[in-house]
């Protein structure tokens, strides 16, 4: 069975771990939660909100005023929004998206759902994802799985499938060049 602990470690670690103690304290983690995921969707929306979050150049207070901004017109409020302009205030606003996963990783460990990332050459039908999470119940011992897919045409075919520290390759791409590094050998 693959590590379940998340890994949560570095600035966004330390962020997330305390902003998941306070929520729990207040029993709004799953409040605190919704409005992280929101200014998540944003940002990955937005090369405006994504220049203003990753660039030095803005201070701290021309950062809480445009996050203040987002926050109010996207009706983010609470626990959430006061945590976003800490941050800001704090010039951490770089490291938001590791703290949004890391807290999103504490609330998933909270609740026994493992996270599974996959990785395909083509979005995964219906059927074959169904396969797929049985797959990874059956080693996660009956888990819930949260399923993150990626797509990458880049690997030919096949899959990859990580699950916590464990990774499986068993994508067309690895399995070529691992014969052409045997035919190198051989030859």
């Amino acid at each position: 069975m693959a590590d379940q602990s998340p890994i949560v470690s570095g600035i966004a670690g330390r962020y997330a771990s305390a902003l998941f103690e306070l929520a729990e304290e207040q029993k709004a983690t799953d409040q605190v939660g919704k409005g992280l995921q929101a200014f998540g969707a944003l940002l990955a929306g937005s090369d405006d909100l994504q220049r203003l979050v990753k660039n030095p150049v803005f201070t701290a207070e021309e950062q809480i005023k445009a996050v203040s901004a987002v926050l109010d017109k996207a009706k983010i409020g609470g626990l959430a929004a006061n945590f976003i302009r800490l941050v800001a205030s704090k010039r951490r606003l770089f490291a938001i998206d590791g703290m949004i996963r890391g807290f999103a990783s504490l609330v998933d460990l909270k609740n026994g759902v493992v996270t599974a990332e996959v990785t395909v050459p083509a979005p995964l039908s219906a059927k074959n994802r169904e396969a797929v999470l049985e797959a990874i119940k059956g080693v996660t011992g009956g888990n819930s799985i949260a399923l993150n897919e990626k797509v990458d045409p880049a690997i030919l075919g096949g899959l990859i499938v990580k699950v916590g520290s464990k990774m499986v390759d068993a994508s067309l791409k690895t399995k070529l060049n691992s014969i052409k590094l045997a035919m190198k050998e051989v030859g």
